[in-house]
């Protein structure tokens, strides 16, 4: 399994592509915007992206679902709990953030424990409510894409329609920090962490 961050969109949000060396099957994880940029990096490498995975349904993570989805004719996936949202921009936000009005449907409903298979790579769903309703991360091997539930020395806000401070945490703790503390955790914004100095040094986590 290989992988690549590319910061897209007005917010930066981090866009995963995760794909199979052998195949070069590709999955995309939450196309924030760029997507020419996205699309060049995938040209560049000979990737056949199949699915786009969504890790909640804010504007920030999907502006360039659309167009991704029609040029790949991939498959839109986001956890059931968001799956209305993703279709409603004043539900994602889009119309408040500076992006176009997006207004999408999602093509499957994912659920916690749902695994995704590009080529011979498996990705595992994790639902994460606590940011939205429909958070989740998802794993695959020794590496967490965390989406907007776990950064490094953060978490996601809460305040949010759908958002709940005391979800989040029992998300955090319950089903991400039950893995090894070498597992390397790749967060919806910002640098890339691991679960143990996520337990060590993270304010919102320690004690």
């Amino acid at each position: 399994m290989k992988h690549k961050r590319l910061p897209l969109g007005i917010y930066q949000a981090n866009c995963y592509i995760v794909w199979d060396e052998q195949s070069r099957k590709a999955v995309v994880i939450d196309p924030g915007g760029d997507f020419e940029e996205l699309k060049t990096f995938i040209e560049n490498n000979g990737l056949n992206v199949e699915y786009i995975i969504l890790t909640h349904g804010h504007g920030d993570h999907i502006g360039a679902a659309a167009e991704a989805k029609e040029y790949y004719n991939a498959k839109i996936m986001i956890h059931a709990d968001d799956y209305e949202m993703l279709k409603k921009s004043d539900k994602n936000y889009s119309s408040q953030m500076g992006y176009k009005r997006i207004e999408i449907e999602a093509d499957k409903k994912l659920a916690h424990g749902d695994i995704i298979k590009v080529g011979n790579v498996s990705l595992e769903i994790i639902h994460t409510p606590g940011h939205t309703k429909g958070s989740i991360c998802i794993k695959c091997e020794n590496k967490i894409f965390s989406g907007d539930t776990l950064f490094a020395g953060s978490i996601g806000r809460t305040d949010l329609e759908g958002g709940s401070f005391n979800n989040i945490i029992t998300s955090i703790n319950e089903k991400l920090l039950i893995f090894p503390d070498n597992t390397e955790v790749y967060p919806g914004h910002g640098p890339s962490t691991t679960i143990g100095t996520e337990k060590k040094y993270n304010p919102f986590l320690r004690g």
